[in-house]
């Protein structure tokens, strides 16, 4: 028998605590113009001291499970993609899944920074695809404030730390949305997965530490120039990649849900795929950059706000350190 994924809830967690640019401003060298011309960044929310990864990634997970109406004795695989898990080891997937109260199946952790939930996205599909999982929570978890040089604008101002998390159930047989177009899968789920990596661009953002190279945590460093070129590249063309896959053209596409990175960014890449503005779901002003977290975070805030419907059809993108990039063309 042949599954395929739908998603079936999302949740989200942001921490209470709320950094506005001025703020930042007090304590190293920027300005609220300086970064929201730069970024488009208006603030962004830091987990509190003893706020760990693990429980963003929770309380995400919970919200998720309500809105799909799932049970966590339900679920057989905690898919976690995080770049600041609670200890080196054990997995912080593991933690959530007995906090949740899941007594069965697995849970394990997924690093390719900002485009973890892609990846994540991606490896939840094929464990479901091959039958090997039914119920899938799959979460995108960051503290990222306790990785950054906060006397590094060009890297403090850009990130913020939060939670998303989606539910996903095998599903076989029919489960259409509308009438079947010549050419287009009407099928509900994920349609579509594409990852890429390039480890000859490591030293272009990255972390200056690590438990073999240094035995400290580091933080994060980043060549903003070169990442911003590659980024619009690569985006583009991962998308261009998607749509020849499915055989569609951007015409097709209800929402674009990109990883929150930079304004720029978004506007390049939207204006390289001529992509208008309000077909793209945007919370970066809001959340900053929430590396992993950030494509989920603005997934839930869309469905939550009914922008995104069943039916539509949702494409979702990401680049992170690596450098990693990929998509995930969804039916909702």
């Amino acid at each position: 028998m042949q599954y395929r994924s739908i998603i079936t809830g999302c949740g989200s967690y942001l921490p209470e605590r709320v950094v506005t640019n001025a703020e930042l401003a007090e304590r190293v060298d920027t300005s609220d113009d300086w970064i929201q011309t730069r970024t488009g960044i208006k603030q962004r929310h830091i987990a509190a001291d003893g706020e760990l990864t693990s429980d963003l990634a929770l309380t995400a997970a919970e919200r998720a499970l309500a809105h799909a109406e799932v049970d966590a004795n339900e679920v057989d695989l905690v898919v976690l993609a995080t770049t600041t898990p609670d200890s080196t080891f054990p997995a912080t997937a593991t933690k959530v899944q007995f906090k949740l109260g899941m007594t069965n199946g697995a849970a394990f952790d997924v690093q390719a920074v900002c485009s973890g939930f892609v990846f994540g996205l991606a490896v939840a599909d094929n464990f479901i695809k091959a039958g090997q999982a039914k119920t899938v929570v799959l979460i995108g978890a960051e503290t990222f404030s306790r990785i950054l040089d906060w006397e590094d604008r060009g890297t403090c101002v850009l990130f913020g730390d939060g939670a998303g998390a989606v539910v996903m159930r095998a599903a076989n047989g029919a489960d259409q949305t509308g009438s079947a177009e010549a050419g287009h899968n009407r099928e509900r789920g994920v349609l579509s997965t594409h990852l890429h990596s390039d480890g000859s661009t490591n030293d272009l953002l990255y972390v200056d530490g690590g438990p073999s190279s240094t035995q400290t945590v580091g933080h994060v460093r980043m060549i903003g120039r070169e990442v911003f070129r590659n980024a619009v590249k690569n985006l583009a063309d991962i998308v261009d990649e998607t749509l020849d896959a499915n055989g569609l053209t951007m015409d097709d596409v209800d929402w674009l849900v990109p990883h929150q990175a930079n304004r720029r960014i978004l506007n390049s890449t939207a204006k390289k795929l001529g992509m208008p503005q309000e077909k793209i779901v945007v919370t970066l002003e809001r959340h900053a950059n929430t590396s992993a977290a950030s494509i989920p975070l603005a997934l839930d805030q869309a469905v939550r706000d009914g922008r995104i419907q069943k039916g539509d059809l949702v494409l979702m993108e990401a680049m992170g350190g690596g450098l990693t990039w990929g998509s995930g063309l969804v039916r909702w």
